[in-house]
């Protein structure tokens, strides 16, 4: 028999690849951080041992989630202000207290609160877009999970960056510190069209060409920003882009909810990945994603569930469903974006998008052991008659019992082994004082 690191038994098995396969009693078997095999159980037993066995009869294994989109910092902004427009939001209470609180401290306690919340919800990579990303990534980096850091570029000043040129110069070094890190990658990462001019645009296309990263944008997010870019441009956002060069396969559309059909056709014929947030498109009635559209156009769709100040949380599970009840209310059929669809919208798509389908994104051999346990015997999600179908429906984040990230077991029965989480809590409880101390006037808009 073969000794290998860990091998999980399992109820069920999704690997996502093939679409909608769901294996009964079957076994995943990790060696080095990467699947090693995936076959029936009975065949494991027989062919290898290891010191590290778990049996899980009532639980399904998948891939680990990919959050295409996020502000993880920003989850120390969670509940700040909420159920106002989008750009009320952004100029009047999200912006103003950023100034007053975003420096490097914040970023790695906020970022370190985002992963604990990720973890206990399945989800092993993210892609993040804020300030101060050197932070973020040595958070990622010392938890464990995966992650795609943002190059964050915007025409002002803030306290990352004066101005773009240092904004990308900035960004290129921390490209350059991370390149041959397994665990993180980077993309760059403008803000929108209405926060970075042309200038700045043309050399991250340029740069994004050269070191061959994607590039991760807010895109068509309300009707503002495109009767803003009509008045300002003379043209639609996606246009400007296009102009530009930036539509490609490199690009990340983040959120694309006001769109015309020969713009759905673009995307499909440019390759541009969309990243759907349907929840934060929700709580400010941004817009909605025409999925179903895209999906036959042959637009590669993935999840992001935004920052947690606009969500207002990070629950991947919880996005799933969201898309796939959204994605069938909006095309007004109920065979739209079915849950094995939704399920690969949250696990390989995102890792499509984000250039890491080779590494991560389903559970075949000779990807990374990024895998999720998820407990479907509870009172909640039983009976199991059809086990994709119950996890988009009818399972809660809260089932998630294990997590393993590169092979390494970063939740393990519910507790994190990466990160000290009375800690996090006690230094967010601080946080949120101080916050809320001299942010009186956002703290009560209601």
């Amino acid at each position: 028999m073969q000794s290998t690191a860990t091998i999980i038994h399992a109820r069920w098995i999704v690997p996502v690849e093939p679409d909608g396969a769901a294996l009964e009693n079957h076994s995943l078997v990790i060696h080095e951080g990467l699947i090693l095999d995936l076959l029936p159980t009975r065949d494991a037993q027989q062919k290898y041992t290891s010191q590290h066995v778990l049996t899980l009869n009532e639980h399904a294994l998948i891939p680990g989630l990919i959050n295409a989109h996020t502000h993880a910092a920003m989850t120390l902004f969670r509940g700040l202000a909420d159920d106002l427009p989008l750009m009320v939001w952004l100029n009047e209470h999200i912006w103003p207290a950023e100034s007053t609180w975003v420096n490097n401290e914040f970023v790695f306690d906020g970022t370190q609160l985002a992963i604990a919340e990720m973890l206990r919800g399945g989800t092993t990579c993210f892609s993040d877009m804020y300030f101060f990303p050197d932070e973020a990534a040595r958070a990622a980096t010392l938890s464990g999970i995966r992650a795609a850091i943002g190059l964050i570029m915007i025409d002002f000043p803030t306290a990352w960056a004066a101005n773009p040129d240092e904004y990308l110069n900035k960004g290129l070094a921390l490209q350059d510190r991370y390149r041959n890190n397994p665990m993180i990658s980077t993309v760059f990462a403008p803000h929108a069209p209405y926060t970075v001019s042309d200038e700045p645009l043309r050399k991250i296309q340029t740069y994004a060409e050269e070191i061959d990263i994607p590039i991760h944008i807010h895109l068509h997010e309300t009707d503002d920003e495109i009767k803003g870019s009509l008045e300002h441009y003379q043209q639609r956002p996606m246009k400007r882009l296009d102009k530009l060069g930036l539509l490609s396969s490199r690009l990340l559309a983040v959120h694309m909810t006001h769109l015309e059909e020969h713009e759905i056709q673009r995307a499909a014929d440019t390759g541009i990945h969309v990243i759907h947030c349907p929840e934060s498109n929700l709580k400010l009635a941004s817009g909605f994603c025409p999925v179903d559209k895209f999906l036959q156009a042959g637009v590669n769709v993935a999840l992001g569930t935004d920052g947690a100040a606009s969500n207002n949380d990070l629950d991947m599970m919880g996005e799933m469903r969201s898309a796939a009840l959204l994605g069938k209310a909006v095309a007004n059929d109920a065979s739209a974006i079915p849950a094995a669809t939704a399920l690969r919208m949250a696990t390989l798509n995102g890792a499509r998008a984000l250039g890491l389908d080779n590494v991560t994104g389903s559970l075949v051999k000779g990807k990374a052991a990024d895998v999720v346990a998820i407990h479907l015997g509870e009172i909640e999600s039983e009976p199991v008659y059809h086990p994709i179908s119950q996890l988009v429906y009818a399972t809660s984040r809260h089932q998630v019992s294990d997590v393993w990230v590169a092979g390494r077991h970063l939740l393990k029965e519910r507790r994190l082994t990466t990160i000290d989480e009375q800690n996090v809590l006690e230094k967010t409880r601080q946080w949120r004082d101080k916050i809320a101390a001299s942010d009186e006037k956002i703290i009560n808009v209601r």
